[in-house]
């Protein structure tokens, strides 16, 4: 056969000329879902001190104040962790920092489990070491969720596929809440760190076999990445950055016109008014369920499973009405923006639970707020819109480090009111306002466009 014989792809593959196209695989939606069940563990382990917290209160005689700095334990290693684990990421690739950071983060998890057999400082200060353990471990889950988004996936796809891992915040609470509120109650408090250890050191392997870049997938095929890259997904984003005689980043030159940028702080702080709400669900809604509507455990974790539900839901619609918009012609600013606003401001309603003592009042307040919140949350898709291609990871890990400032505000600001009022009442009001300043961050961010770094002395962006 002659090379006239033969048609040549954007993958590189070739099959004969007149051949019928072949029908295009779907494997973007295997990665998604991949980043799915990695996003609930990841949230579930996260969240797990919320839902053991107050047996570790009496079990270890803490206070409401020592446990917010517990809980703000995590988010400090995680936040700090975000621009080294993007860098990572960037040098390394997603498959390879994926499957080391699910080991190491589930690891961690697990020893907290053998915590009780040490005496009771030894306990809270194994337990404080070992939270800021599982924040470094995660820091490159979420740069490495963002960078696969931008390299699978096509803009008028974008939104629904980061919606769906990012909707996994809500898919832990109704898988894993129950269980591991079950297990605290049956087995004590340990076997949870136990059991949700174990069961993310099995997953790293998962993600090892079926997660690679698109051209090396040995389940894709051409059809399907010549359309993923047609429609601007960045499918050679690590073989270009691996390729021999490839510049570096110059990280320093990046965050510098990153921060500087309108667009990405708009960005930056309206995801850290998200994460706010978010932090609030993770940590003290649970005990908000059980300390000021006096719910058994058992009760409150299923309770809390209920707003979670609606959560996932709206989170998936958000991206579905972001990409249905940017289809039918609207502006990508505004497809992703719209969504956002209206979600957003729904969520303000969770300050209406402070004038009503009705268990079942306050759990429809809440549906409404995690549906608008959920509906809300496109600041990854925003991400992968707007992220150098040379610098995706080191972007999104910049994007996280000042969305999860939040997770050290906002349980220690929840512990400290909490502890000086005897009430929730602040608490929710806080969660309230954030709401509506993640609104105006949006607003003001102005045109969403992707970053294209500038020269510095030594090169265009890079080192």
């Amino acid at each position: 056969m002659s090379l006239s014989d033969t048609h040549s792809s954007s993958s590189g593959r070739t099959r004969p000329a007149d051949a019928p196209p072949p029908r295009r695989t779907r494997i973007r939606f295997l990665i998604v879902a991949l980043l799915f069940i990695v996003s609930t563990l990841n949230n579930a382990d996260r969240a797990i001190l919320s839902i053991t917290g107050t047996e570790i209160k009496a079990d270890l005689g803490i206070s409401a104040i020592t446990l917010g700095y517990l809980f703000s334990a995590f988010a400090w290693a995680y936040m700090l962790a975000q621009i080294p684990g993007g860098r990572l990421v960037d040098r390394f690739g997603a498959k390879r920092m994926y499957a080391i950071s699910i080991f190491v983060w589930s690891l961690f998890t697990l020893l907290q489990g053998f915590v009780p057999l040490m005496g009771l400082g030894a306990a809270v200060v194994a337990l404080f070491a070992l939270r800021i353990g599982v924040g470094i471990a995660e820091g490159p889950a979420y740069p490495s969720n963002g960078r696969v988004v931008a390299t699978w996936f096509p803009s008028s796809e974008r939104a629904t596929a980061s919606a769906i891992f990012n909707s996994s915040q809500y898919a832990a609470a109704v898988v894993f809440t129950p269980f591991m509120a079950w297990l605290t109650h049956a087995h004590g408090w340990h076997s949870a760190y136990l059991a949700m250890g174990g069961i993310g050191m099995a997953l790293s392997a998962l993600w090892l076999r079926f997660y690679d870049q698109p051209r090396k997938h040995r389940m894709a095929n051409d059809a399907e990445i010549e359309y993923i890259a047609e429609g601007g997904a960045l499918i050679d984003i690590e073989e270009e950055s691996s390729a021999p005689g490839a510049p570096k980043i110059n990280t320093w030159n990046a965050i510098r016109q990153l921060v500087g940028s309108r667009m990405m702080l708009g960005l930056y702080a309206g995801q850290f008014f998200i994460t706010t709400i978010v932090y609030f669900f993770l940590t003290w809604f649970p005990i908000y369920l059980i300390e000021e509507l006096g719910m058994p455990l058992l009760d409150a974790g299923l309770a809390a499973s209920i707003p979670a539900i609606f959560g996932f839901l709206g989170g998936i619609l958000g991206g579905v009405v972001s990409d249905r918009l940017l289809t039918r012609g609207v502006p990508l600013t505004w497809a992703r923006k719209i969504p956002i606003i209206i979600g957003l401001t729904l969520a303000t309603v969770i300050v209406l639970c402070n004038f009503t003592t009705s268990q079942t009042v306050v759990i429809l307040f809440m549906v409404l707020a995690f549906f608008g919140k959920g509906l809300g949350s496109l600041g990854w898709t925003i991400v992968s819109d707007t992220s150098p291609k040379q610098a995706a990871g080191l972007s999104g890990g910049l994007f996280n480090t000042f969305a999860n400032a939040a997770g050290i505000t906002t349980p220690i600001a929840i512990g400290y009111i909490v502890d000086a009022t005897g009430s929730y009442d602040g608490a929710l009001i806080f969660v309230g306002v954030s709401a509506a300043l993640a609104v105006c961050s949006f607003l003001l961010m102005g045109k969403i466009t992707r970053v294209e770094l500038t020269p510095d002395r030594n090169g265009v962006g890079h080192a």
